[in-house]
């Protein structure tokens, strides 16, 4: 850990209330020493990303650059104190300046007050800031490029059990933690039409004209490594239109019709993912990929040519990876760059493109596979699909060499998919030709890319394939979300594990240790003190829970593959057990739910009403409520995951096997302690190789049972062979979990029955409340269920995303840390 001088802390701190926010101390507000507390951290972080920047153009370094939609950071500071190792330092600081000013705060209220950054929705995004974090930890020259957006997904709130969606803002103009870069921007050309032309020599030479221009404005959020070595950065664009308005248009009086451009264009980082439901959106969307793919491509050239001057070594000097296929419009602006803008040719440019680029792929479903229309890309991007036809004409003279007269494989293959009045452009197909990796996110993901989902190009490419099962870093997920666990574990054999995750193998000797055992149990009850703390203030809640039962928690996106359903239907079971059969479960338990569904997703949203409609039956049931609880909380983000994970002692990870490409909320959750009940799915594979049959809950039906299931289900006989499964379906199709709004569960229950059980939720049933049951049992054991729990902890350290970011840097990037 690098020594950081704080002497001046103090008097930076004041100084910057002073004469940056114009009041003395004493008058400061929280926003104030907030924001002062942000500058001053930020100033340590700045001088070590200045000495970071020297150690690479020193060495002219191989720099890897990762575009991504969506960055999930979360709140900075206490991470970034974590990092630089000042955080208990600081925390003594800046309480006694609260002391010494009388100030009606201190410093924990200070690290609760920070929002969360409004730059992603889920997995994607969070997998994207924990690389960045263990790419600054290693010492590596890893950078991100985003958007900066105005708005995130949405806020939740939940109203009469329904979801309801506001805008999620935050202060991305004024955070203190974004830099804007003034004098760097990005002058990106958008719409206009081809007009075909030749040179000077009689070659094809077809110019780009017409077209508007959008003016991308970069902003950094440094990203410190732990142990404060390391600054990189996080680069995040913000839309404007090239001129304030048409001066001439303005003068002629149409003064809305003048700043029509600038309205439109700023719109593009307005929010994330905005709806693609209408035609507009669609182009919305589109428009927004291409400014993150061509300010980025714009900004690693840039950086390229200040040490060089030819692009002789340029994929020698820089690696691109593709964060699932939002970015892979990477392929063809890279193209363009290299033959519009640098007059490289054809073959040479496609070179550089194929040797620079990297793809994953986070996604399974064919259907979740991104398309465009052509005729949209035409309107939007004309230069780019005319790149892409191209790339398309010399890639299937490649397969028909390969496979002569295969015309179905080609077709499969082909990144442009003719239909009925036009054609659509396979954007994951787009991906994996223009790149020299694809690689998936867990063992068995990356098999399934390869035989289920693109196994054509396997065949044409399989070096190109390969497996880097996620990460997380433990920085935030361990250190900074459960500091007991953290002070237990350094007490016992030190803090190496901070940046080696794997030295949690040490804590195994502790097995046996009951004093070691106490006090872990101990410090998951004061997490779950913690939780059930928030629960009982959350304002539409208002539970009381007890921290002595079960906490069951189901904490990830709404999907039907991700199956809360199946747990609300195991719910429901063990409350007609209790309440019909006079069964009364093993112990006490708390079933805790949070997660969004996407606006448009119906099924998802409804789903979300049940789990409601059932925690009010339940919850308000003189005997039910003795033993079971059910809550959901509501707007589920980094920050409030950072309560909820430590908090679990049983980690639901039951989605539909195949369908979970790796997931990281699994490994979070068992690092910090927790059981995971899941399915032969995604990392939940890999989790149980590492903790053992002993000590994870496995059910349901494998990968290679689905299929067939599928083809032969037959609901009636499932039903009547479970009378307790037909109860539960039953219930659906009644009003019980519905008084008030009779019939609205009725969608959930014909899906189910008419759906050919395509989520296996009916299939599954049986092997979950087994396996449930059996849980329950064991819970009952508290040095056994310690031991469990020990284990899971002490057998992470795969799951460190230090240990992913090493295997990229190894196998794809070839970057190295720097010193």
């Amino acid at each position: 850990m690098v020594e950081t001088d704080l002497s001046d802390f103090k008097d930076s701190l004041c100084s910057i209330i002073k004469y940056a926010f114009g009041k003395p101390i004493e008058e400061a507000g929280r926003v104030d020493i907030f924001n002062a507390l942000c500058f001053v951290v930020r100033r340590y972080m700045i001088d070590i990303k200045i000495e970071t920047e020297k150690r690479y153009r020193k060495n002219d370094v191989k720099r890897m650059h990762y575009i991504s939609m969506e960055f999930l950071t979360g709140p900075l500071l206490a991470n970034n104190l974590i990092n630089l190792g000042i955080y208990e330092k600081c925390r003594d600081i800046v309480n006694a300046i609260c002391t010494d000013f009388s100030i009606n705060m201190n410093f924990d209220d200070l690290i609760e007050f920070e929002p969360d950054p409004a730059l992603g929705n889920g997995g994607l995004g969070r997998l994207a800031a924990c690389f960045l974090d263990s790419l600054a930890t290693l010492n590596m020259p890893g950078f991100g490029y985003g958007i900066n957006y105005d708005y995130g997904l949405f806020r939740q709130s939940i109203v009469g059990g329904y979801q309801l969606e506001r805008p999620d803002f935050w202060f991305n103009k004024t955070s203190p933690w974004l830099m804007r870069m003034f004098g760097e921007k990005c002058r990106v050309p958008v719409f206009g039409r081809i007009e075909e032309s030749e040179d000077m020599h009689g070659q094809y030479n077809p110019m780009w004209v017409e077209w508007k221009l959008i003016v991308g404005r970069p902003h950094d959020i440094a990203v410190v490594g732990y142990g404060g070595k390391t600054v990189n950065c996080l680069r995040l664009f913000s839309a404007w239109a090239s001129e304030e308005f048409d001066m001439r248009i303005f003068n002629e009086g149409d003064y809305y019709k003048a700043v029509e451009d600038k309205i439109q264009f700023e719109n593009i980082s307005k929010i994330l993912y905005p709806s693609d439901s209408k035609e507009v959106g669609k182009e919305l969307r589109l428009v927004q990929e291409y400014f993150l793919v061509a300010c980025a491509v714009n900004d690693i050239i840039s950086t390229y040519l200040k040490s060089h001057d030819n692009f002789d070594k340029f994929h020698e000097k820089v690696a691109i990876q593709l964060n699932d296929t939002h970015p892979a419009l990477t392929v063809a602006e890279l193209m363009r760059a290299l033959i519009d803008t640098h007059s490289l040719e054809w073959d040479e440019a496609w070179n550089i493109t194929t040797k620079t680029l990297g793809y994953t792929n986070h996604t399974l479903m064919p259907e979740a596979l991104e398309t465009w229309q052509g005729s949209i890309l035409k309107k939007v991007i004309p230069r780019h699909l005319q790149i892409i036809h191209e790339i398309n004409r010399r890639f299937l003279a490649m397969v028909e060499e390969k496979y002569p007269g295969d015309h179905e494989r080609a077709a499969k293959m082909s990144i442009v998919e003719p239909f009925i009045g036009g054609e659509k452009i396979r954007m994951a197909n787009l991906a994996i030709v223009g790149s020299h990796s694809v690689n998936g996110v867990a063992q068995i993901h990356s098999e399934l890319v390869k035989t289920n989902l693109v196994p054509d190009f396997y065949d044409l490419w399989p070096e190109k394939f390969n497996n880097k099962t996620n990460g997380v870093t433990p920085r935030r997920w361990i250190l900074k979300a459960n500091n007991g666990l953290s002070r237990l574990i350094c007490s016992a054999i030190g803090d190496k594990w901070i940046s080696d995750l794997e030295q949690l193998r040490e804590l195994e000797k502790f097995r046996d240790d009951s004093a070691f055992l106490d006090a872990l149990l101990n410090v998951k009850r004061e997490n779950k003190i913690r939780l059930a703390s928030i629960i009982r203030n959350t304002q539409h809640l208002r539970i009381k829970v007890d921290p002595d039962s079960i906490f069951d928690i189901h904490a990830k996106r709404l999907h039907e593959y991700k199956r809360q359903l199946l747990n609300v239907m195991n719910i429901i079971h063990t409350f007609f057990l209790i309440r019909h059969d006079g069964k009364t479960p093993p112990c006490p338990r708390t079933f805790i739910f949070a997660g969004k569904a996407a606006p448009g997703y119906v099924m998802a949203k409804l789903i979300i009403r049940l789990i409601h409609g059932v925690a009010d039956v339940i919850n308000n049931d003189g005997l039910a409520k003795r033993w079971l609880k059910v809550v959901f909380i509501p707007d589920y983000r980094v920050s409030l995951a950072e309560k909820i994970i430590p908090s679990a002692d049983v980690s639901e990870q039951i989605s539909t096997a195949g369908m979970e490409a790796s997931g990281t909320g699994n490994m979070k959750f068992a690092m910090n302690g927790a059981l995971t009940i899941g399915t032969l799915d995604g990392a939940n594979i890999e989790i149980a190789q590492e903790v053992g049959d002993d000590n994870i809950y496995i059910f349901g039906h494998k990968v290679e049972d689905i299929p067939k299931l599928r083809s032969s289900f037959n609901v009636q006989k499932w039903l009547d062979n479970d009378i307790y499964l037909k109860r539960v379906i039953a219930s659906f199709d009644s009003d019980l979990f519905c008084l008030k709004e009779t019939g609205i569960f009725k969608p959930i229950h014909y899906g189910l029955v008419n759906g050919g059980d395509y989520y296996c939720h009916i299939a599954d049933f049986k092997s979950y409340i087994e396996t449930q049951s059996r849980l329950s049992n064991d819970y009952l054991d508290k040095k056994i269920w310690a031991q469990k729990s020990l284990v899971n902890i002490a057998r992470t350290g795969k799951f460190s995303s230090d240990r992913t970011i090493r295997e990229y840097a190894e196998d794809i990037w070839q970057i190295y840390p720097q010193l």
